[in-house]
């Protein structure tokens, strides 16, 4: 009798195997296969060995202490503030608030990773991810925190250049960048994932895939260079590291700003700081860690230590404040930087979502997030 519910239990498994890989073949949501040119480009990078990415210094995705089981019980629960009480007060964006000055650097973060970033004239949008959930499927997967105003491709200025940093959901959201599709923007991207962007029908000349130490050049003015993180990507149960992870170096002759992307701490960020800082403002990481996956995401204080590494001049955090990834309370990032930024004597500024800041003019340091809810 036993052996016939194992074996029962083992057809079901494999149904439900076999279901999940159809349905990642037909969804678009999952993304596109490394193929033909692209695929001679991935396995000839000196970062691509035995089938995979690899990090510049040996990294784990979970420690011991990780439970599959702890995350399924844990993770839905929204107690002890890991959600917002009330919506969070966003400021929208009118359509000409950057105004492609010759010089000045002027950022209006959005929430999480993304940001629209303009340096010295060229209006830059970093990983947009507008839709409700972080996920293939609009019905389910992490949703957005509750906001006052959401943003959206037809409710922002219309950027050159839009930077995507790695092919996780909360960073490469399908739907929101073939918004862009029809739109005269080039997206910059890690080596490998311009799979997805064939997939979903852009052109090839649409978009620019870097290898780490790559550069790319914006009218003779300003470069964008695909710098190391440690971390790790994937859209699907077969795809782990197949395509890059990259933080940004987005530099003129005038002014450098750094863009973290996703990535645990390590001595990559002394080396990004020797050869393209200093930095004017660093938009860093400081959100969704755990003691169960140390070495892919920063605590808020090894953020403040990178951002010192990156000999940066004002820090930004990012990669809080919309989703809840993890199971700290929401507001926790944000708090822990202050406090090492103060303890390392570093300037943070802290802009509503949606407030532009404006270097050397403007960088607000209000605690607007403990008004939320009140």
């Amino acid at each position: 009798m036993m052996k016939k519910i194992v074996s029962i239990a083992g057809i079901i498994v494999l149904i439900i195997l076999s279901g999940g890989f159809i349905v990642m073949k037909i969804s678009p949501g999952f993304g596109g296969k490394i193929r033909g040119e692209r695929l001679k480009k991935v396995t000839e990078s000196p970062n691509f060995k035995e089938g995979v990415f690899q990090n510049t210094v040996p990294t784990r995705l979970q420690t011991d202490e990780f439970s599959f089981w702890t995350m399924a019980k844990e993770f839905p629960k929204t107690e002890g503030g890991r959600v917002p009480s009330g919506a969070v007060r966003v400021e929208p964006i009118a359509a000409d608030a950057f105004r492609r000055e010759s010089s000045g650097i002027r950022i209006c973060w959005l929430g999480h990773s993304s940001a629209l970033i303009e340096v010295d004239g060229v209006l830059i949008l970093t990983d947009p991810v507008f839709s409700e959930r972080t996920s293939p499927f609009s019905f389910g997967g992490t949703k957005r925190f509750d906001y006052s105003f959401h943003f959206d491709v037809e409710n922002l200025p219309q950027p050159d250049v839009i930077i995507i940093s790695h092919d996780h959901y909360d960073h490469l959201d399908r739907k929101s960048v073939l918004k862009y599709k029809n739109k005269p923007v080039h997206f910059i991207m890690p080596l490998g994932v311009g799979a997805h962007f064939e997939r979903w029908g852009f052109s090839a000349n649409q978009y620019t895939e870097l290898d780490w130490w790559d550069t790319y050049q914006w009218n003779e003015k300003l470069t964008i260079t695909a710098t190391p993180a440690r971390h790790f990507t994937g859209r699907g149960l077969l795809d782990r590291n197949k395509t890059l992870w990259a933080s940004w170096g987005i530099k003129t002759n005038e002014h450098a700003v750094f863009f973290s992307g996703d990535s645990g701490y390590f001595p990559g960020f002394k080396e990004i700081g020797e050869k393209l800082g200093p930095f004017d403002i660093c938009l860093m990481e400081c959100g969704q860690y755990n003691k169960m996956w140390p070495f892919i995401h920063m605590t808020p204080e090894e953020s403040v230590q990178a951002f010192v590494d990156l000999r940066g001049k004002v820090m930004l955090p990012i990669h809080w404040g919309k989703f809840k990834l993890s199971l700290h309370p929401w507001t926790e990032p944000i708090e822990r930087a202050l406090l090492a930024a103060k303890t390392q004597n570093c300037t943070l500024t802290t802009p509503r979502i949606g407030e532009q800041i404006v270097y050397d003019e403007y960088l607000p340091q209000e605690m607007w997030w403990r008004e939320t809810g009140k």
